[in-house]
């Protein structure tokens, strides 16, 4: 699995111009689902997602986590996460899971995650428009092992 976070202020997803989530403070996730990936990378994921302490403690030292905050998180597939640039001017995704393995593991994340903090989604596999304003900036990128 690889994710991108990027701390925010707010975040918003929209489908066919109707907003389907929108946040208020936390993190905006894209997540891509790899070939490989099982229900540990899952829960690697999602642990490295609650707890990174990536927000401003009382004297601004990045110290707290989405939960220490008590943020939302809005969690949103991204295939092209995996898209491989290496070779040729057009990306490959042979390293992606096929749509009906990665929705299953994106739906075990989006339940693993809502156990703790709200989570809003987009839709998976929708052409989604996605609007945020990222707080810091931060962003981060997070890999499974």
């Amino acid at each position: 699995m690889k994710a991108v976070l990027q701390r925010v202020s707010q975040a918003q997803v929209a489908v066919d111009g109707q907003i389907v989530g929108q946040i208020r403070r936390g993190l905006l996730v894209f997540l891509g689902v790899a070939q490989a990936d099982d229900a540990q990378a899952v829960r690697y994921m999602c642990d490295k997602i609650l707890n990174l302490r990536i927000f401003p403690d009382e004297d601004g030292k990045m110290n707290l986590s989405v939960t220490d905050v008590q943020g939302e998180i809005m969690l949103v597939s991204q295939f092209t996460l995996l898209g491989n640039t290496r070779k040729g001017r057009r990306p490959n995704f042979i390293a992606a899971a096929e749509p009906a393995r990665a929705e299953a593991l994106y739906a075990a994340a989006q339940a693993m995650l809502a156990h703790r903090v709200p989570v809003a989604t987009g839709v998976f596999g929708a052409m989604m428009d996605v609007s945020l304003v990222n707080d810091g900036p931060v962003t981060l990128i997070i890999e499974s092992p």
